[in-house]
């Protein structure tokens, strides 16, 4: 049986956090699908198909990922997708409130999806996809907090 693990964001843009957060779940499920989410309360500054394909080529070389989007209930999504996991990354104690609610949540949906906690690298904690929009807006070096290709686009959205 494969164990398939969702990994839901927004990724605005995707960040070495999210990549960590990715390739160490792979030690806890024999597939991750990077679920990309359609948040109607944000006004994100890369469209959803942009935001896909940047987490496509940012992990191209992870064969066990898929990355897909989607609209709706996480936790219909996961059941639709064959996954009884979800991966989610806390970066401070600040965020287990929110988090927690929504595994709760997830669980009364769906009993038997499991949510998994995981803290990225100690190098990565303070990093979140805003910071990293701000300092790419500044004109700030944002090449060790994103995969070069990450770098690049945003580049090109600030440049115009």
């Amino acid at each position: 049986m494969t164990r398939i693990a969702i990994y839901p964001g927004s990724f605005d843009p995707v960040t070495r956090g999210h990549e960590d957060i990715v390739r160490r779940s792979l030690h806890l499920a024999d597939k991750v699908v990077v679920a990309v989410a359609v948040n109607l309360e944000k006004a994100p500054l890369f469209a959803l198909e942009e935001r896909v394909a940047l987490l496509q080529e940012v992990l191209r070389d992870e064969p066990r990922v898929e990355v897909r989007s989607f609209d709706g209930l996480l936790a219909e999504f996961a059941r639709d997708a064959g996954a009884r996991m979800v991966i989610r990354g806390l970066r401070a104690v600040s965020d287990f409130d929110y988090e927690s609610q929504m595994a709760l949540m997830n669980r009364e949906l769906d009993p038997e999806l499991e949510t998994v906690f995981l803290v990225p690298a100690l190098h990565l904690t303070y990093l979140s996809s805003s910071l990293v929009r701000e300092v790419a807006r500044l004109d700030g070096d944002v090449g060790p907090f994103v995969h070069p290709v990450v770098e690049k686009a945003l580049k090109a959205k600030y440049a115009a």
